[in-house]
């Protein structure tokens, strides 16, 4: 066997409230690049299913940019570290250089290409460094701010100027190279959020919390004209960018829309069109970043949503995607259409994907509680949460209905549904299980033995439970309550998930020490064994629909594919699939795997029998 990526489901940029994004992109490629956690992304604007990924950094990544020649990125994190990598050749890395003491918020490249300036959290004086990208040598200083300088910016054209503006409410300006502190500006009340350059280096513009804008000129930093308050922003302005002919600017702010402006020859703006973005109208449809690149007007929202505009028809609504920004806990998929996908990652977000197609919406749900697990059944979806409820939700389209919320009273630990009588669910929880039958807790049972995983048979006759010692204990379900039947050793470890192979012939089970088992269901003997080849705990495994092959995901970044009637020998492993970890794993077809993880990511697998 072998197996190729097929598709990939992007996270979406980290966003904070209160707080702008610096997103930033190639005119050649059509593509942007943006950062979550770990990961640096670069997506393809025209084709979002087209990504490409970069997970070398250490610590959280908080900006990028391509270079002027769109061969290189400058990638930044949240220790103060730049890494200089190629967008080509599995992303070879050029140079790494600690640049500022603390995070970085923007970095911008000299428009040679030859440097680089950086600005963030620092200590001391220290918020911002212009270096060269090939040697990491200073090329001048930069005082004359006394907080964290938020953006950056590099004049485009000769002579250099670099300007920068932060949370002391300053615009400061810098002639060089090497750069010199040259004047500041006090014209704004509140954070600059945001500072960037005309294209021909003519002039620059700063936006602020003030929900104001000035520009300035580029080579004296003279304020020469200011955004008009008529029909402006009703909140904090988080990010700016030029049109390419430089004769337009796009704002976003936290009053949720995007406004182009008109810059006219007198250097004063005014509004030429309010843009208004998909959404509910809540806190995470704030508009947080933005970027113009050739026709097309981008859009960031605090929830994570990307809207694409067209320059040339400001009328046309715009294409919306979405996706997580935080660990893809689990995978279902709805039977009724094993195209479809749906994830749910903690923080309570639910998303619905279509092979080929991808994004597909977010599910609507009414409440916000976070999710530990999800199963779908049929036009029903059960969730199981950190705040000790089981909800069952009807689905219609993208929307939930209403959330019957059980409460069970202790953590769930695993949550099972048996497929053909929906009704009947297991929640198995340290002490024991809970039954539930329809909205309705039937029984919860003390087992004696902490328990760690549970899984429930399709027809709801049988329930297998594993427990913290490592052992299965295998249970018939009579009315609503549990008479065991028998107890199988192997495992050295707490087992961490059980799952029946859709003909019920077989069931699998992972543990905490790296290890699956394959069972015959009517022997209870091992069927396959020595799947020892993860090096961490296995969080999920998935049965492909012919029974024949078994996928599981680990703590390592790995998933391991084995054919069931071959040696565990004859495996394939991808390596690396999910940064910080595999969680969730779902087969869409005999020979296609969804697997999501710890970054946020859901990928599909072609898998190639041999």
């Amino acid at each position: 066997m072998s197996h190729e990526l097929q598709e990939t489901y992007a996270c979406m940029p980290t966003t904070e409230r209160g707080r702008g994004i610096l997103i930033s992109g190639d005119a050649k490629s059509n593509s942007i690049v943006y950062t979550n956690a770990r990961s640096v992304v670069i997506m393809n604007i025209q084709n979002p299913l087209h990504v490409s990924v970069y997970g070398d950094h250490a610590y959280p990544a908080t900006v990028a940019r391509f270079s002027p020649n769109g061969e290189w990125v400058a990638s930044a994190d949240a220790s103060g570290t730049v890494r200089i990598w190629g967008t080509r050749n599995d992303f070879v890395l050029k140079k790494e250089f600690r640049v500022l003491s603390a995070r970085i918020d923007d970095l911008q490249w000299s428009p040679d290409g030859l440097r680089i300036v950086a600005c963030g959290e620092g200590k001391g004086t220290s918020f911002v460094r212009a270096f060269m990208w090939d040697s990491g040598t200073n090329v001048g200083e930069f005082d004359g701010h006394s907080r964290r300088v938020l953006s950056c910016a590099y004049k485009p054209t000769r002579p250099f100027r670099v300007v920068t503006c932060g949370e002391d409410f300053l615009v400061n300006f810098y002639e060089g190279p090497p750069f010199r502190f040259k004047l500041s500006h006090r014209d704004h009340s509140n954070f600059v959020n945001c500072v960037r350059y005309s294209p021909d280096g003519s002039k620059f513009i700063s936006v602020s919390s003030d929900k104001r804008g000035f520009i300035f000129d580029g080579k004296s930093a003279e304020k020469i004209g200011e955004l008009s308050s008529e029909g402006g922003h009703t909140g904090s302005i988080y990010a700016v960018s030029w049109s390419p002919d430089g004769k337009q600017v796009l704002t976003v702010s936290a009053d949720k829309s995007a406004k182009v402006w008109d810059i006219f020859e007198d250097n004063n703006g005014k509004v030429k069109k309010t843009l208004t973005c998909p959404g509910t109208g809540g806190v995470e449809d704030m508009l947080v970043g933005c970027l113009w690149l050739n026709d097309y007007l981008v859009t960031v929202s605090l929830g994570g949503t990307i809207s694409i505009f067209l320059a040339s028809d400001l009328d046309k609504a715009p294409t919306a995607f979405s996706g997580h920004m935080k660990n893809v806990s689990s995978l279902s998929i709805l039977r009724s259409n094993p195209r479809v996908l749906l994830s749910s990652s903690y923080d309570g977000l639910i998303v619905k994907w279509i092979q080929g197609i991808g994004y597909s919406g977010k599910l609507q749900r009414k409440e916000s509680s976070q999710i530990k697990g999800l199963t779908a059944v049929e036009e029903e979806i059960v969730t199981s949460g950190f705040d000790n409820k089981i909800r069952r939700v009807s689905l219609h389209g993208d929307q939930c209905g209403d959330a019957e919320a059980i409460d069970i009273g202790s953590q769930p630990k695993d949550l099972s549904v048996a497929l053909l009588s929906p009704e009947l669910a297991l929640v198995s929880i340290d002490s024991g299980v809970v039954m539930l039958r329809g909205t309705k807790i039937v029984s919860t049972i003390n087992l004696g033995f902490i328990v760690s995983a549970s899984a429930v048979s399709p027809d709801g006759s049988e329930a297998i439970i594993g427990g913290q010692d490592g052992k299965l204990h295998i249970y018939s379900i009579s009315g609503d309550t549990l008479v065991e039947e028998a107890v199988v050793e192997k495992h050295r470890g707490a087992v961490s998930v059980i799952r029946y192979s859709p003909d019920v012939s077989m069931f699998a089970s992972g543990d905490v020490n790296r290890e699956a088992i394959v069972w015959d269901r009517a022997s209870r003997e091992v069927k396959l064994k020595n799947m020892l080849y993860h090096t961490a705990r296995i969080n999920c495994l998935a049965w492909s629909p012919d029974n024949r092959r078994i996928a599981t995901g680990s703590l390592d970044t790995c998933v391991i594919i084995y054919e069931v009637d071959q040696p565990a020998s004859s495996r394939i492993t991808i390596k690396g699939a999910h940064l910080g970890g595999v969680y969730g794993l779902a087969f869409t077809d005999e020979y296609s795997l969804a697997s999501s993880g710890e970054d946020a990511f859901i990928r599909v697998w072609k898998i190639t029998p041999p």
